[in-house]
Formats: C-alpha cells, structure tokens, sequence
C-alpha cells in the first residue's frame, strides 16, 4: 500500500479553477466511494480482496480540494490525478499544472501541515482542523477508512494539538473576517452608519458576524436557507433574518454584504446588483463573497459602484505580519518533521506484519506437526526422554530447513548477506 496526497490549494489554482473542483459536505461521501472505485478498476490484476482494501478521503474548503489515499494499484499518483479530472469533468492537461501530487512521506507531511494551520491562506488558522476531521467522519462513513488513514488523520490531530500548544503560529493572525472588516473601513468612514448582510449562517458567517458586530453596524441582517438557522445567528447579534428568496426585493437596502455558502451556484447574479444600486442611487456597495463555488457572480466586480471582494482579494490581506511569525513557522516545521519520521517508521513496521504472521503461521504448523508425532510415541510407550529428544530434533531441523535452502541455493554477494544476517536471526536466548 503507499499513502498519497493529490489535489490544489489556493497557492496552486486560482478560485475560478477551485470552485469546479469544490465538493459540499453532502457530496463527499459519493466521492469517496467513487475514488475506491477508481482504484479498483485500474488495477484487475489484482486479487478482488485486495483491490477492495483501497483507502480513501477527500477533503474540500474554500481554499483546497484534495484526496488522501492508501493504494496497492500501480502508480497511484498519476491514477489520484486522472481520478480528480474525471470525476470533476475536468481537461487533464488542463488540471495538471495545478495539482500537486505527494506520495508516502510527502502525503503525510502535507497532511501534518494542513492540520497544523500551516497550508492555510491565514496562517495559523484553527478552523482547517475542524474541517479535516468532518472530512475524516464522512470517510469512515463512507467506508473509506482503513488502518492507513485512520493512522495518518489521528496523528495528524495530534500534531496539530502539540503545534498550537507548543508554538505561537496563530499568535497575532489576522482573520479572513477580520480582513474583511479591514477592507471595508477603506470604503466606508465608518462601519457604525452602515446596514450590513451576512448571507449563510455557517462558521465562517458566524466570524464575520462577530467581528463586524465590534463594529456596531447601523442593523445586521441575516440571509439564510433554512429561516431557523439564520434566525438563530441573527438573535445573537440583535439582528434580523429573511429568507434566501427575499434577497432580490431587499438588497438596494444593504451598505455591506458578506457572503458564504454551500450553494454549487452564484445566489448573486450581475443583474440583481445592477437593479439595486441603481435604487441605491449609485450609492457604494461592499460585497465579499467567501464561498468557493462563488455566491457572487464575478462580472459584478465590473460595475462602477460596486467593491467585490473574494476569498483570494482577502488572503492578500492577511498575509500581513507574517514575518514577526517566522520563528514559530520553524518551530512548527521541525515538530511536524519529527513526527512525519515517526510515522513514517510505523509505515515501515506495518510492511513486515504479513511476513511476521506467515512465519509465525508456519511455525506452528511445525510444531503441532512435531507435537503429535511425540503424542504417538508416548501413546505407544516410548521412553520419554527419547521423545522428548525427537521432538527437539524434528522442531530443530524444521526450523534451520529453510535458512539452509536459501543459503545453499545463494550466490556471490546474496550468499554474503545471508551467511551474514542468518547467525543473527538464529541466535536466540539462552
């Protein structure tokens, strides 16, 4: 089996590409298995039991879509990248300049990275943790758990936990929300006299919300599917909530709109935002749109009066102050090293387990097969002390059979090693 890690990130594909491979939460499981199938299939060489022991997960935010696999197909890599192109309708040639394709101990040091915060536009961030542990969740649900990624996803949580524990990377980070209020101050005098709508009620609206809400905004408004959910966000910041369906007949009203969701198409189109500023008077509009498949349709960012925003315009942003964090970089990448060396030796223990099983599997059938000989010789009368010397000699010259073959049937420089490593393996305790 070799672990890997294929897949793009916001330093590797411009949103436009990213939001075709983006996956919501409800897909992902359908990924999964589609992924272990795409496995199987190239390789029906293999035996079915171990074309089905391919592992799989995907993991897909805003900033990245990328699967980690365990595989016993040749050249998995190449097979994890044709797999991302295909499943996404995607041209190869065209997706490929933009994927990185880790194997082995690349995969696990990404992996490591991600978690740590160290893989994300915002530094440090905590939220990415979160969002690998859902994508661990679905996996296992999915059935595309086994020991490999499940190994590799705790550990990487645990690494995570001693990073953050133990280093100042998320000290002092400027957040995506925090980014974007910072922008909009470039626009606006003052927040305090404007109306502002969050669209969406998930964790990334929640920071938002928050950090404008210091801002004290003339009103907050929130934009959900489900009236419950944004009902619920909206109380906490003395707010209002209308339905998704009621945006068109109230957005001219909104100074400021921030927008994340799940949805796989734009909620804003070019003609909707051309209508209400023209009821705006021309009045300037604040628009970020968050979410990867993006909300906002990216031609509004042509208009005169509009500031669009998204999620890359802000990771400029935040990438202030990052050299006061360079020492805690270090000191994350030295403990994330550490620890992808430690796995990596687990990796290697797991690879001897089958021969271990076998020659334990062997040794027994030689020593049940003595075992009853000796039971024989008893049961017909036989001296003890006889059988007792028979069955040492039959376990013995069992066990020294096969070393003997090997090292009479070696040659030249296989003979050396053998002659070499054999008293080794047979000198046990006295």
């Amino acid at each position: 089996m070799q672990l890997l890690a294929v897949g793009l990130n916001h330093t590797t594909a411009p949103v436009s590409l990213r939001e075709q491979l983006a996956l919501a939460p409800d897909q992902l499981g359908e990924a999964v298995l589609a992924a272990r199938g795409w496995f199987a299939r190239i390789d029906d060489a293999r035996p079915a039991g171990a074309r089905g022991s391919d592992e799989a997960a995907i993991l897909s935010t805003c900033n990245r879509t990328e699967m980690y696999a365990a595989s016993g197909a040749p050249d998995p890599l190449d097979a994890g990248a044709h797999f991302l192109a295909d499943y996404h309708h995607l041209s190869y040639p065209e997706l490929r300049p933009h994927l990185y394709l880790l194997p082995h101990d690349g995969a696990v040091r990404h992996a490591f990275r991600v978690a740590s915060g160290l893989d994300s536009m915002v530094l440090g961030e905590p939220q990415i943790l979160g969002q690998m542990k859902d994508a661990m969740r679905v996996a296992d649900q999915a059935g595309g758990l086994g020991t490999y990624l499940h190994q590799l996803f705790q550990r990487s949580f645990s690494v995570a936990k001693e990073v953050r524990s133990t280093t100042e990377i998320g000290a002092h980070s400027v957040s995506m929300a925090a980014a974007a209020v910072r922008l909009s101050q470039r626009i606006f005098d003052k927040i305090a006299d404007q109306n502002v709508l969050f669209i969406g009620a998930g964790e990334m609206i929640e920071l938002c919300a928050t950090h404008f809400a210091a801002q004290n905004p003339k009103s907050i408004t929130i934009a959900n599917r489900t009236m419950e959910r944004g009902e619920a966000l909206a109380l906490r910041f003395n707010g209002r909530a209308i339905k998704l369906a009621q945006l068109p007949e109230h957005l001219a009203q909104f100074d400021i709109v921030v927008s994340c969701t799940a949805s796989s198409l734009p909620l804003i189109g070019l003609g909707l935002v051309e209508r209400a500023i023209k009821t705006r008077r021309h009045k300037p509009m604040f628009m970020v749109d968050l979410a990867v498949p993006r909300d906002i349709e990216p031609e509004v960012a042509r208009l005169d009066d509009v500031y669009l925003y998204t999620v890359d315009d802000l990771g400029q942003v935040v990438q202030t102050g990052l050299e006061s964090r360079q020492a805690a970089v270090a000191q994350a990448e030295a403990i994330i090293e550490t620890r992808v060396q430690s796995f990596m030796h687990w990796i290697d223990d797991r690879a001897v387990v089958p021969v271990i099983q076998d020659m334990q599997e062997n040794s027994e059938t030689m020593r049940l097969f003595e075992l009853e000989r000796a039971r024989r010789m008893i049961a017909r009368g036989d001296d003890v002390e006889a059988v007792l010397e028979a069955l040492s000699k039959g376990l013995t010259a069992k066990f020294m059979h096969g070393p003997q073959q090997a090292l009479h049937r070696a040659q030249g420089d296989e003979r050396a090693r053998l002659a070499t490593l054999l008293p080794q393996l047979f000198r046990g305790r006295r």
